[in-house]
């Protein structure tokens, strides 16, 4: 790779890291070009070399978070080990980011509200993979005599909705710290696929 093309990617890599940082707190609605290129000392028009437009920029910034998720999910599915431990660390990485990367993760739930036709083609190609490596845990545990679900499909999607929606009421201050979240999600999870 050329050194331009480097100075390019890393370029872009920083811009995705603060737009993320602005999305966290400010909300997708709440972001704008101008508060992004502030955060990293340049102009609004610097900007539009590396993206687009909002839109382009939001969705980056969607697919490197999910891409990253996706990636530490194959990670824990190829280490293998019990499938019950593989679970709960799936579980647990997905909680991470339905907590850490709320506002940039949460695009995942209405993608169409947010991305244009070759943007949504992508996300939805990206986020059936993700729901798939659930798929491939819960098989997993079905031949394994561990799971036994009547519709694992219909299993994945309650599992990864309970999970989705903690997004809706999680508070850092809350009652219940992430760890302890986890751990009762698991308990429950469990359940459904015993």
């Amino acid at each position: 790779m050329k050194l331009s093309n480097k100075k390019t990617l890393l370029k872009k890599e920083q811009i995705l890291s603060a737009a993320i940082d602005i999305v966290k707190k400010r909300g997708f609605s709440g972001a704008t070009m101008e508060e992004i290129a502030a955060e990293l000392l340049m102009t609004k028009g610097s900007l539009y070399y590396y993206f687009k437009n909002k839109s382009d920029l939001m969705y980056q910034c969607h697919n490197f978070v999910l891409s990253q998720a996706t990636e530490e999910l194959e990670e824990i599915l190829a280490k293998g080990g019990p499938v019950k431990e593989v679970l709960r660390k799936m579980i647990e990485k997905h909680i991470h980011y339905a907590i850490e990367e709320k506002e940039t993760f949460n695009l995942i739930m209405e993608p169409k509200r947010y991305f244009n036709k070759e943007q949504l083609e992508l996300v939805l190609k990206l986020r059936n993979y993700y729901e798939g490596l659930f798929d491939e845990i819960i098989q997993r545990g079905l031949k394994s005599g561990d799971f036994h679900a009547e519709d694992p499909a219909i299993a994945r999607m309650i599992i990864l909705g309970a999970m989705n929606w903690i997004q809706q009421w999680y508070r850092v201050d809350g009652r219940l710290s992430k760890e302890e979240i986890v751990r009762i999600y698991y308990d429950y999870i469990i359940k459904i696929l015993e």
